[in-house]
């Protein structure tokens, strides 16, 4: 029986492995394989040639990325078009974008299907090999095997690389809000991504319910799909944000987002570079757009919406496995009616006892306490360590994965070594507690977060375990553990998800999600005799990777370091300063701010995550011109005031941020595109942000109380402080990169204009 639970035991651990390894492609070269199927390294070539330089909007590789799709999409026999224009979006981010377009013909008259990316990349240094050219290699590659099949589809394609994605979704508003094609389209298949690798999950966007999308999605059957109904329960109740929410929110177009988040830490910085895109996450983007492109190209697409929703998730050889949200109640009251079934019969058999079914209850607190404040401090306790992880502004570390294995570490040697203290209590009195809690839980979700309702299936598992230990004093470790394997298989891949998408600081995830699976596994864990050397061999993994993760914390050209560097000039206070984001600063930052830096006395400029200037030092005064302000109109009408302002930039810049004193402005249009009324009722001082293209002008026309004094504060910015011949910025050291999510690398000038 010893050697049977060792062999379980591995068989646990080797179950854990494959919940992660099941979910995604291995990659194998395959440039000479046949014309007709989706290959990653002629996808690779796209990357490649995509990502040789930062293409933001406005900036000169942009012009170069957007040449190379128009010129790979005529090679196919494509014809193609471009759309550009001015939109705002809906956060006041004005900027002209160029969006690509190109449609093959179908044979019927339905609705089309359209294929989505954007091939710009973040601002100012991302070279956007993930983000999205991962995604735009993707399409190419795809719709060149699939026209490699010479066969016609039934629906129209649409194939559209959208621009300025990163600056506020203003390709796809431009093209929803603006295109005639749109009215065309039935369903949007969006290629996105948030890191450099791991498996592709796939987000649905729809309006209503996601019982036909689901339907139809097992229906195209792509081979390793990840998906699971609680990330999209979530992510409805989130404020977020891919092209395709354009296409749902303005047009009520349904779609599937495909996007992967592992590696987080290069996300929008100059990271994301081809050699860094995980080549197995290119095969599974392609391992979804294949099936899909070819079902989808067929189907109905007219017949997409639904009322009902799914409850879904993904299992190893199963693939997706999906059922009704009318049978979550049902299946939580038999798992009641388990339980008390249960109960009734472990009293009968004399295998369960009042006393130690509550003191059963203790362990689980225990644990649950210690490892939930273990994760919740985890993030305060790195940082105040390592004060230099507070510049990464992901909340994520590029050790991050070793230390989500030191705290799952030192959750299981909590696990064990508490159950092991408290071994004289009998297994089956020991369940009671879980089964209870998971019963609590699966209640709860099912009132508040339906979508989390497949919770009941792993505890199914944990009760069958139950009825084995109460007729069994030595059940089969064999059987425990496939009872187990719901569980493991479900819940394992969340253990990583979690602090890796939301970052170190939700380490309490993946420590409480810990304690939760292991007490689902507890019929199996139970039984063995060596939980107390299985504590102590997880608390010497503990200190052998938290060791590891030490030897893993310096900054180097491997892991290089954010580091950020501005000059600004104030033309109001005619003062100049050299400014920083970071907390911990480098010898090449540091030697222009010094001894001498102080904390800033206010702050305005605009980022991603609210970050604030962190330390400031006089600078010497250049001759930076600041923008031309001219005033067009000036008129009051009725109890109105309406101006109208032209700001034309005296030098080359990338961006233009207009914030105003306390006004309320009941109408504006920047560039003749109007800014919602919702936006400005809602804004704070922020008025708009312009990313200029070509030097550009912005024009003003804005509407507030005649009574009122006007502030209009300009924020010019360009991204050529270490370019710029007044400067002698020395080139930034190879362990470290440009901070991103932040005005970077920058000279800046501050100008305000009143209307009294």
């Amino acid at each position: 029986m010893k050697f049977s639970r060792t062999l379980a035991l591995l068989l646990l651990f080797l179950a854990v492995y494959w919940s992660f390894v099941s979910l995604i492609p291995s990659y194998k070269p395959d440039k000479d394989d046949a014309a007709t199927t989706f290959s990653v390294d002629r996808a690779l070539g796209h990357v490649d040639q995509l990502s040789k330089v930062p293409h933001a909007v406005g900036f000169p590789g942009h012009e170069d990325a957007k040449k190379y799709i128009i010129s790979e999409l005529k090679k196919m026999g494509l014809e193609t078009l471009v759309q550009e224009g001015y939109t705002a979006g809906d956060w006041g981010n004005l900027s002209k974008a160029s969006n690509i377009l190109a449609r093959i013909e179908g044979s019927e008259e339905g609705k089309a299907l359209l294929l989505l990316s954007h091939y710009d990349s973040s601002p100012h240094s991302s070279y956007g090999a993930s983000d999205a050219g991962s995604g735009v290699a993707t399409i190419l590659e795809g719709v060149r095997a699939f026209l490699s099949e010479n066969r016609v589809p039934k629906n129209d394609i649409i194939i559209l690389i959208s621009d300025a994605e990163e600056l506020g979704l203003n390709g796809a508003d431009l093209f929803v809000n603006n295109h005639p094609w749109v009215k065309d389209v039935g369903l949007v298949l969006n290629f996105e991504a948030r890191g450099s690798g791991g498996p592709s999950y796939m987000l649905i966007e729809t309006n209503r319910g996601n019982g036909n999308l689901i339907k139809e999605f097992k229906n195209a059957n792509p081979k390793y799909p990840v998906a699971n109904s609680l990330v999209y329960s979530i992510y409805k109740m989130l404020p977020n944000d891919t092209d395709l929410t354009v296409f749902r929110e303005d047009a009520d177009i349904e779609g599937f987002n495909f996007a992967f988040i592992d590696d987080h830490f290069d996300y929008h910085t100059a990271l994301d570079n081809y050699e860094r895109l995980d080549r197995n996450t290119l095969a599974h983007q392609g391992s979804y757009l294949m099936p899909l492109l070819t079902y989808f190209s067929d189907a109905d697409l007219g017949n997409l919406k639904s009322l009902n929703d799914e409850v879904y998730y993904n299992l190893p050889f199963y693939k997706l496995v999906s059922y009704p949200f009318e049978w979550i109640w049902p299946m939580f009251f038999f798992g009641v009616l388990a339980f008390a079934m249960l109960l009734f019969w472990g009293f009968k058999k004399k295998q369960l006892e009042f006393k130690p079914i509550l003191k059963g209850f203790l362990p689980l607190l225990i644990t649950l306490v210690v490892n939930g404040l273990a994760g919740y401090f985890c993030w305060s306790i790195i940082t105040w360590w390592y004060p230099g992880f507070k510049d990464m502004l992901h909340g994520f570390t590029y050790n991050g994965y070793t230390y989500i294995a030191v705290f799952v570490s030192f959750a299981l040697f909590v696990c064990f070594y508490t159950y092991h203290k408290f071994r004289r209590i009998s297994t089956p009195n020991l369940l009671i507690a879980p089964s209870f809690l998971w019963l609590v839980i699966c209640g709860l979700v099912a009132h508040y977060l339906k979508g989390a309702s497949f919770f009941i299936i792993p505890l199914y598992g944990l009760l069958a375990g139950l009825l084995v230990t109460i007729n069994q004093k030595e059940p089969n470790p064999f059987l425990m553990v496939f009872l187990a394997l719901p569980a493991v298989l479900i819940y394992s891949p969340f253990i990583k998800m979690f602090p890796v998408g939301l970052g170190l600081k939700m380490m309490i995830a993946a420590t409480v999600l810990t304690t939760l699976l292991f007490v689902l596994i507890l019929p199996f864990f139970g039984q063995l005799k060596s939980k107390g050397r299985l504590a102590y061999l997880f608390l010497f993994l503990f200190f052998a990777l938290g060791i590891t993760s030490h030897v893993q914390s310096d900054f180097n050209e491997e892991r290089p370091k954010p580091s950020s560097l501005l000059y600004v000039y104030d033309a109001d206070k005619q003062s100049t300063l050299w400014a920083t984001y970071d907390h911990v600063l480098m010898d090449w930052n540091g030697q222009f701010l010094g001894d001498d830096k102080r904390k800033p006395t206010a702050e305005t400029i605009s980022s991603k995550y609210r970050t604030n200037l962190n330390y400031v030092a006089d600078a010497p005064k250049k001759n930076i011109p600041v923008p031309y302000i001219g005033t067009v109109l000036d008129t009051i009408i009725g109890d109105k005031r309406h101006i109208e302002v032209c700001i034309t930039p005296k030098r080359n810049v990338n961006r233009l941020e207009v914030f105003t004193n306390p006004v309320a402005i009941s109408a504006a249009q920047v560039n003749r595109i109007p800014l919602s009324s919702y936006y400005l009722e809602n804004r704070r001082s922020r008025l708009l942000t312009h990313y200029i293209s070509n030097n550009d002008f912005t024009e003003l026309q804005l509407e507030f109380p005649k009574d009122s004094v006007l502030e209009l504060t300009l924020y010019e910015a360009s991204n050529d402080l270490l370019t710029h011949p007044d400067f002698s910025i020395p080139e930034r050291p190879k362990n470290s990169i440009p901070m991103p999510f932040v005005l970077n690398d920058a000279i800046l000038t501050i100008k305000t204009v009143r209307f009294e």
